[in-house]
């Protein structure tokens, strides 16, 4: 209960407050390529259900809908806008939409795309698929892209025994910092 109400607070006073970058953003994409400026992207949620969520384009609009690193060349597909997006994890920002509906929550496993079925196999074995997945996650600050599938399910399920308001704020404050390094961003 205490989660849900940091997470709705959390994404009220974040929309409330940053409504003037979203714009801000929305329109760098739409001058930067042409297309909208948000993708809904088909992704897994708590108890493997599937859900729509909100990221800001940083691929062209003809790209696969894969995650970036199986395409053979990422960087053919990601705009220059969209790296700078994904460096800062500016691009995630619309998923406090996702937040305030109760799709998502602040802190949890980072949503699986419909095409990773290695991922979700892996977190249904290990429990996590139990977990409402989140903006940010305590496998994003320990490595994000830069550590593999296996080693995100452990820290997800890390998360899942460790889980409570303090531990949520730490991660949050933790992710602050790292989204302002770029630090362990591959593409």
């Amino acid at each position: 209960m205490l989660k849900r109400g940091l997470d709705i607070v959390g994404s009220a006073a974040g929309l409330a407050v940053l409504w003037p970058l979203l714009l801000a953003l929305a329109l760098l994409i739409r001058l930067d390529s042409p297309g909208p400026a948000l993708h809904w992207s088909s992704r897994f949620g708590r108890n493997n259900q599937l859900f729509l969520m909100p990221k800001f384009r940083t691929m062209r609009l003809e790209a696969p809908d894969v995650a970036t690193e199986a395409l053979p060349d990422p960087d053919h597909w990601i705009t220059p806008t969209g790296r700078w997006l994904r460096r800062t994890s500016l691009d995630e920002l619309p998923q406090l939409w996702s937040i305030l509906t109760g799709r998502m929550s602040l802190v949890g496993p980072r949503p699986a795309l419909h095409s990773q079925d290695d991922l979700i196999a892996l977190r249904t074995r290990a429990g996590v698929h139990v977990l409402r997945p989140g903006l940010t996650g305590w496998a994003q600050i320990n490595g994000r892209d830069a550590i593999d599938l296996s080693r995100k399910v452990e820290l997800d399920a890390d998360y899942l025994a460790r889980q409570s308001f303090s531990f949520d704020i730490m991660v949050l404050l933790l992710t602050l910092r790292r989204a302002f390094t770029g630090r362990d961003v591959v593409h």
